[in-house]
């Protein structure tokens, strides 16, 4: 059993691990439904994508981003689930550090780290309502448009920020090195993904003078004052 410090609550190891496994399923079939959902009302209403990256790694970069994404989560809930929600030996040997937290002080970052994913996740839902008919994955669609309202005020694409936020409280929920070692891959993937796509927003007459004017408003990438 583990306990809570000060609470005097008993914890089955086997809970935390349903926890992690119940608030990883939950955000990743929040996360795509929302995407299915928002793909079929922008090619509706602003049309279908009529820009797309011609380049090799243009045309890779998002599968590499969204396959790192999902594996350490989809790995970690399958394994845990088929294990009777315990962490089998060789998941273990990827294990965060225990020497500088007590027992009680991981099982508490561990819950902790659930419910920030489901704030988080109010967070997802609600940049995918400012974006709204300008969701893609990359490029430019046939009626485009610049959205400057809710997140994107504070950096130019949320939604990477987010994803970044997952992985690292994914680190702290499944108490593994695997997922910031997914961090790194998908932010190394956004370095080159971001200049990319906006490339292709600064090539549509349409929009370039505006959107330039956006890069010089909002001058945050992913991170404020620092990416």
């Amino acid at each position: 059993m583990y306990y809570i410090a000060g609470l005097n609550i008993q914890i089955p190891p086997q809970a935390v691990e349903g926890l992690a496994v119940f608030t990883t399923l939950r955000f990743i079939q929040y996360s795509v439904s929302r995407a299915r959902a928002i793909a079929a009302v922008a090619k509706a209403e602003s049309g279908a994508i009529r820009t797309s990256p011609t380049t090799l790694i243009g045309r890779i970069v998002t599968p590499i981003h969204l396959a790192t994404s999902s594996i350490s989560s989809m790995t970690y809930v399958l394994c845990i689930a088929g294990n009777m929600f315990k962490q089998p030996a060789w998941m273990q040997c990827m294990s965060l550090s225990n020497d500088y937290f007590q027992q009680e002080t991981k099982v508490a970052l561990r819950i902790a780290a659930c419910a920030s994913t489901f704030v988080l996740l109010r967070f997802v839902g609600r940049t995918f309502t400012h974006l709204g008919n300008q969701w893609h994955v990359i490029g430019r669609r046939e009626k485009p448009r610049v959205v400057q309202t809710g997140p994107f005020a504070v950096v130019r694409h949320p939604l990477y920020t987010q994803m970044l936020m997952q992985q690292a409280l994914a680190a702290v929920m499944f108490w593994s090195y695997a997922p910031l070692v997914g961090l790194g891959i998908i932010a190394g993937a956004f370095t080159i993904k971001i200049p990319i796509e906006e490339d292709l927003i600064l090539s549509d007459p349409a929009i370039a003078t505006e959107y330039r004017a956006y890069m010089q408003k909002v001058p945050a990438r992913v991170i404020p004052f620092l990416w």
